[in-house]
């Protein structure tokens, strides 16, 4: 019985020998998409252009609300002096005010994702070649997408970054 141990023992630890030797052979690495999203120059011109883009209704957004505010303080302090087809009037027009901007903030919302998608649709379009790049060049088996544990030796974020930035110049 003993010697059926000691071959098991044996066996076993040849098998996880070859397959250590086999896992050294091949090449992993891993790339981190938050990463790229925040630190290439590509994702931060994106990231200007779409402030670009938007400021300005967000402003013009920002500045309805804040009229809104100021005429439903002054309706509630108003109300008590003002006669009941006064205050009727002037509660539609904040009502109507109100739904304006809901509509407004909306529409921003809408327009805003559909175009930060656009843009981050394009940012991974490249990023991908990059990596597809990098992975022929430098003869890899497998590249993985933020693993949930990973040595930093695998990580190619960094060269997929300076990829990304030397093609956005």
């Amino acid at each position: 019985m003993i010697r059926f141990y000691k071959s098991f023992l044996f066996l076993s630890l040849s098998c996880a020998a070859q397959t250590i030797s086999f896992a050294q052979e091949y090449k992993i690495g891993y790339v981190s998409l938050e990463r790229i999203m925040r630190d290439a120059i590509p994702a931060k011109v994106a990231q200007s252009r779409l402030e670009a883009e938007f400021s300005r209704r967000e402003k013009e957004i920002d500045e309805l609300a804040v009229r809104v505010k100021m005429a439903s303080e002054k309706l509630t302090k108003d109300a008590p002096v003002l006669s009941e087809a006064d205050k009727a009037r002037r509660q539609r027009e904040l009502l109507d005010q109100d739904r304006e901007l809901q509509r407004k903030r909306r529409e921003f919302q809408e327009d805003f994702s559909q175009r930060k998608n656009e843009e981050i649709s394009n940012l991974l379009e490249r990023a991908n070649r990059s990596v597809k790049q990098i992975f022929e060049q430098e003869h890899y088996d497998l590249i993985l997408q933020d693993p949930v544990f990973a040595s930093p030796r695998m990580d190619i974020t960094d060269k997929v970054i300076k990829a990304l930035n030397n093609g956005s110049k």
